[in-house]
C-alpha cells in the first residue's frame, strides 16, 4: 500500500468497477453475446460503483483518470476500490505515507466512516502516531518483529518501553527517571 497500486490510465470508475467485478458473475455466452443480462449486469457495476464513489467524495472525478488526481486522493480511491470488492477485513499498510497533514486529517476521518458504515474490522500498521492514536481500539507496538506493548492507546502513550523505543532516553536523566514524552 506505501506505493500506489491504482490502474492509473484507467478512469476512476473502471477502478472501482474492476473491484466489483470480483463479486459478480459473467458467462461466456453474455460477455460475447453482449446479450441483455450482460448489459444491464454492466449497468447495476456503473450505479454501484458510482454510489461507491460518492461515499468516498469521488464521484465528481468518476470520469478523470486515475493517475491525474493528487496523491492523498489516489489514496482514498485504493480504499474505496479495496471496499468495492466487499471484504470483511480491511488491511491498511502506512496510508498516511506520504500525506501532508490536512491530509492525513481528512484520512483519518473517512477511516472512521469507513469502519463505521461498513462494520469491518480494520489492521492499520503506521508510524504516524497522531493518527495511530486517534483511531485505534488496541495496539500492538513491535520493536525488531517482537510484541513490545499492548494495550489501549493511554496505556500505550504511558508505556516506559515504548517511549524509551521510539524516543530514546537522554544521556542527562538520571538512572531511574522516565521520560515524559507524549506519543
Amino acid at each position: 500500500f506505501q506505493n500506489i497500486r491504482l490502474f492509473g490510465t484507467m478512469t476512476v470508475l473502471d477502478n472501482v468497477r474492476v473491484a466489483q467485478q470480483l463479486r459478480t458473475r459473467f458467462n461466456f455466452v453474455e460477455i460475447i453475446g453482449n446479450i441483455g443480462s450482460f448489459r444491464s449486469k454492466e449497468k447495476a457495476l456503473t450505479q454501484e460503483a458510482l454510489a461507491h464513489l460518492d461515499t468516498f467524495g469521488l464521484a465528481s472525478d468518476a470520469y478523470r483518470l486515475a493517475n491525474s488526481l493528487p496523491y492523498g486522493t489516489q489514496r482514498r480511491l485504493e480504499i474505496a476500490r479495496a471496499l468495492a470488492t466487499g471484504p470483511s477485513l480491511l488491511l491498511l499498510d502506512e496510508p498516511a505515507a506520504g500525506m501532508n497533514a490536512s491530509e492525513t486529517d481528512t484520512l483519518h476521518q473517512m477511516i472512521l466512516d469507513v469502519q463505521k458504515r461498513f462494520a469491518l474490522t480494520i489492521v492499520l500498521v503506521e508510524h504516524d502516531m497522531r493518527l495511530v492514536m486517534g483511531l485505534c481500539d488496541q495496539i500492538t507496538v513491535l520493536s525488531y518483529g517482537k510484541v513490545l506493548a499492548e494495550g489501549r492507546p493511554e496505556n500505550i502513550r504511558q508505556n516506559t518501553q515504548v517511549i524509551e523505543s521510539y524516543l530514546g532516553v537522554s544521556k542527562k536523566r538520571n538512572a531511574g527517571t522516565v521520560p515524559s514524552a507524549k506519543i
